[in-house]
């Protein structure tokens, strides 16, 4: 095996405060580094007990955002009504021949699809 793990996936952003707020406040992530860097700061964040981080980059501002990443939550209804308190559109949940999924987008566009755990 030549690669093992995904750590880190970069995920642009245009104000790493703002996004900090969403990632924590409404996802419930943990904040894992937010050290200073060259172009701003490296700021990452996961699901609490999560191995993948997401790097909250703001230095690319040409990168476009990332869409279809695919992510696990145990509770959509649970998520869907957090998402609504907090004004994030959403679609879904849904049942699809694969089983029950969410889609919804960050601030800045980079779109997620939560399927059921």
């Amino acid at each position: 095996m030549l690669i093992s793990t995904i750590a880190t996936v970069t995920v642009p952003v245009a104000d790493q405060e703002r996004a900090l707020a969403f990632y924590t406040g409404v996802l419930d992530f943990e904040v894992r580094t937010d050290n200073p860097f060259p172009m701003g700061r490296w700021l990452t964040v996961a699901p609490k007990g999560g191995e993948t981080t997401l790097l909250l980059a703001s230095w690319f501002p040409g990168m476009a955002p990332i869409g279809g990443l695919v992510v696990t939550a145990p509770d959509l209804d649970a998520l869907a009504a957090r998402l609504r308190a907090n004004e994030t559109a959403f679609e879904g949940p849904s049942d699809e021949p694969w089983g029950r999924q969410l889609l919804f987008h960050d601030p800045f566009g980079n779109g997620y699809v939560v399927s059921q755990a």
